[in-house]
């Protein structure tokens, strides 16, 4: 990055009209669809932010992540749907599904204090699922969650009379909902990159990193690694409910077969495969696995105009390339497509130690 801040704000001022008019080209471009693809594409970055608090800072390897989502997005969709005949505005929702998600962050690190590795994610993968069954299961006796049927109906994001579920036309431009909750997400996840640059250069983030390095020696240096890691699980959590409710109020319906154990996996991936512990690589992890196997789709039109026959299914298609590309970057980068810089000299001085033996 310059340094020169007329140059930085010039930049700056780019990237702000690109990323304004990105939904309208994508739209005329490609079509409306991918618009769609690009809105989830930011949760996902949200969630891969917050994932990376977690992971990439603290170094706790959690593969329930997804059932802090699910919180939020129950959450909202209990409150803004004809289920209990409740209709809060998302200004509510919004933060008391982040409240009730840090919450649960709080209820699954406080038992996994002592945990780490191999046991950790053993635990935290267990939470996941715990917190699926139980969503599955709460509609008897009494109907909570309405089990596997779901929740429909679920309110849009809406203020004073403005629905972004409706369509609507501003000096000559037309906003589709697409449009609008691109706009939403949008600020939400600059957002949620603007909190997680401060914490990597506060005393807070600092104290993750030491955590991440060595959890006996930042204890033996006055570290309080059981409420930073505790703080670590709560703050990571409260992403994942912010994008949960927006989740919910996206979709309009939402069941606990939205929220399995694979989607912890590949926000796990988007963090691995960008860059652990990197904002910028998580944000590009998170645009390339949400992108890519929708791209990977057109793989079967293009069979049959080339050879005649679909020879293999896209979906076979995209998880084959998936697990490759993952083995490839395992071998040739493995600190990530967009490495942080600690990161990489740890891999590197790893490596000459190795050679040196």
């Amino acid at each position: 990055m310059t340094h020169d801040p007329r140059l930085r704000w010039a930049l700056y001022c780019l990237l702000a009209v690109l990323l304004i008019a990105l939904p309208f080209a994508v739209d005329a471009v490609l079509g409306r669809a991918w618009v769609r693809i690009i809105d989830v594409a930011l949760l996902f970055i949200m969630l891969g932010l917050g994932l990376n608090i977690v992971v990439g800072y603290a170094g706790l390897l959690d593969l329930g992540y997804i059932a802090f989502f699910a919180v939020g997005a129950y959450c909202y969709a209990l409150l803004a749907s004809p289920q209990f005949d409740i209709h809060w505005s998302f200004l509510t929702l919004l933060p008391l599904g982040a409240l009730v998600a840090a919450v649960f962050g709080v209820l699954l690190g406080a038992p996994t204090l002592r945990l780490r590795g191999d046991y950790l994610a053993i635990v935290t993968l267990g939470f996941g699922e715990i917190i699926r069954i139980f969503l599955n299961n709460l509609n008897r006796p009494v109907n909570i969650t309405n089990g596997p049927q779901g929740i429909t109906l679920i309110d849009p994001l809406g203020l004073g009379g403005v629905a972004l579920n409706q369509t609507y036309t501003v000096a000559g431009i037309t906003f589709a909902p697409v449009h609008s909750y691109y706009f939403v997400f949008l600020a939400c996840a600059a957002a949620a990159i603007f909190i997680s640059l401060r914490l990597e250069d506060s005393r807070i983030g600092r104290a993750w990193i030491a955590i991440r390095e060595d959890e006996l020696a930042a204890s033996a240096m006055g570290i309080n690694t059981r409420n930073l890691k505790l703080l670590a699980f709560a703050m990571g959590a409260t992403f994942g409910g912010v994008a949960g409710g927006l989740f919910a109020s996206f979709q309009g319906f939402i069941s606990p077969e939205s929220f399995t154990l694979l989607d912890s996996i590949m926000v796990l991936c988007m963090v691995v495969l960008g860059g652990m512990g990197n904002v910028g690589g998580v944000v590009l992890g998170a645009l390339l696995l949400t992108a890519l196997p929708e791209a990977l789709r057109y793989a079967a039109p293009l069979q049959k105009n080339w050879l005649g026959e679909v020879y293999v299914d896209p979906s076979d298609l995209r998880m084959l390339l998936f697990g490759l590309a993952l083995v490839l970057m395992m071998l040739f980068r493995p600190a990530g497509l967009w490495p942080s810089t600690t990161r990489r000299r740890e891999l590197a001085g790893g490596e000459k130690a190795h050679a040196g033996r």
